[in-house]
């Protein structure tokens, strides 16, 4: 097995033993959806080389190891890795002799702006481009804004070998943190992004096993296919601040969101998912792609969309500042030196990610409002610690707990819709709860004696 360190060429060791219609393929980026890519290809028979600018997570990543959580995804990087079909380097230049060759560089919400920063994408596709001397198809992966795909078409053009055959294709991702796995290897649709009818092809070579398994596929232009991801994650904020719109009108009126949203759910027209309210989305796509898409549409003289855009956004923020108000009340307005007990740090279950977390706002800003804020999380503790360095943790929930004014749930982890209350009753120093992702049982906790609050539910004494 190749070490890092071993100059020799990894496509030496990838060229022996190939397995029948497998293809050798480059991941420019390993991140969280690089490394999940490129050990789904790996487990669908490809040869694939990872390639990042970080030693320490190539170092991981060749062990086995993800450097973050994601349900599933060490099995499938070991078993690669065991099979020698799935490499991990820091050379560029070991990349080169894949047929294929996937952009999967993060494009992060650029520094004083809306827009989405490409810098490290265009670095990526400069320092692969000299090394693509044989026939190849670049694909894009990246969430970026439209007109991008054109751009780096230029750039293959003037600075890969004079006379190389170099294709650009784009394939956006729909990957959910927590199921990455799952959505990889059995996505509901596949989106190919070409000009040439030969990268279509080279694109379902790759993807031969998941369309034979009854994946659908959309081929489209390019700029469609950059539009696709976006899109979907718009639409997806815009039915989460709507419905948190609706729980803070039923708060309001004495109504109950979570019977109404069975109501809506009941619609065929609208569907049940997605319609449960609470603290917001977070997380390293909904919000930077919601605003990059605002900012894109304005470069582009499409107005319109940025004032819806904008309020489903300001939306999102005022969950957490109306998460915020609503336990400094249950505190009787006077949060300094309370012991509050926050369940969950992660922006969503399933996940260690806390990038943009609502929970972990939430958290943060008690503390500056003289709170005594323990947070205790599955699996985020590291990065609260992290990010957060501020903030007491726990290693269980009884712990967290322990003499608490207050208990806030905030990730939707399905350990706390298992929470026993009466047991829990016996660990706090005042029984209220306040339900952030609606988990708990309203009936079962009050039951058992607690002061039981939710976002979009009226108060009921116990």
């Amino acid at each position: 097995m190749r070490s890092l360190n071993d100059p020799g060429p990894l496509s030496e060791y990838f060229s022996v033993g190939r397995e029948p219609g497998a293809m050798l393929i480059s991941v420019i980026g390993t991140g969280y959806l690089g490394a999940t890519h490129a050990a789904c290809l790996s487990a669908c028979g490809h040869d694939v080389i990872g390639i990042d600018t970080d030693p320490h997570r190539a170092g991981e990543l060749s062990q086995g190891r993800a450097p973050f959580h994601e349900p599933g995804l060490d099995e499938l990087l070991d078993q690669g890795v065991r099979a020698g079909r799935l490499r991990f380097g820091t050379d560029i230049s070991d990349a080169a002799p894949a047929e294929v060759h996937f952009l999967c560089v993060g494009t992060p919400q650029r520094p004083g702006s809306h827009a989405a920063d490409l810098s490290a994408l265009e670095s990526a596709v400069r320092a692969l481009a000299p090394h693509l001397a044989g026939p190849s198809l670049v694909v894009g992966k990246s969430t970026v804004p439209v007109g991008t795909a054109q751009e780096l078409a230029e750039v293959l053009r003037r600075t890969a070998p004079a006379g190389a055959s170099v294709g650009l294709a784009w394939n956006p991702e729909f990957l959910r943190e927590g199921h990455a796995v799952a959505d990889s290897l059995h996505p509901d649709r596949l989106v190919f992004g070409v000009t040439r009818d030969e990268d279509d092809q080279v694109l379902r070579d790759v993807y031969a096993a998941t369309i034979a398994a009854g994946t659908p596929v959309v081929r489209t232009d390019l700029a469609t296919a950059e539009l696709a991801k976006v899109s979907a994650n718009v639409m997806l904020a815009s039915r989460i601040s709507l419905v948190n719109l609706l729980a803070e009108v039923c708060e309001a009126a004495g109504a109950d969101i979570a019977d109404l949203t069975r109501v809506l759910g009941l619609d065929d027209r609208i569907g049940d998912h997605f319609l449960r309210p609470g603290v917001g989305f977070g997380g390293g796509c909904l919000p930077k792609d919601t605003r990059a898409f605002v900012a894109r549409a304005e470069e582009l003289g499409v107005a319109e969309p940025g004032a819806l855009l904008r309020e489903v956004d300001g939306i999102n923020m005022r969950q957490r500042a109306r998460t915020v108000d609503r336990a400094v009340s249950l505190l009787d307005g006077r949060p300094q030196g309370a012991r509050v007990a926050v369940l969950g740090a992660a922006f969503k279950a399933g996940s260690d990610d806390v990038r943009d977390s609502p929970a972990l706002d939430v958290a943060a800003t008690l503390h500056g409002r003289g709170a005594r804020v323990t947070v205790y999380d599955p699996r985020a503790l590291a990065n609260v610690r992290r990010f957060e360095p501020a903030l007491e943790t726990a290693s269980s929930i009884d712990e967290a707990c322990r003499d608490a004014d207050l208990v806030l749930v905030l990730t939707e982890w399905s350990e706390f819709a298992g929470i026993e209350p009466v047991a829990l009753a016996e660990v706090v120093a005042r029984p209220q709860v306040l339900d952030g992702r609606m988990v708990l049982d309203p009936d079962k906790w009050r039951a058992a004696g607690w002061q039981f609050h939710g976002l979009g539910r009226a108060s009921v004494p116990a």
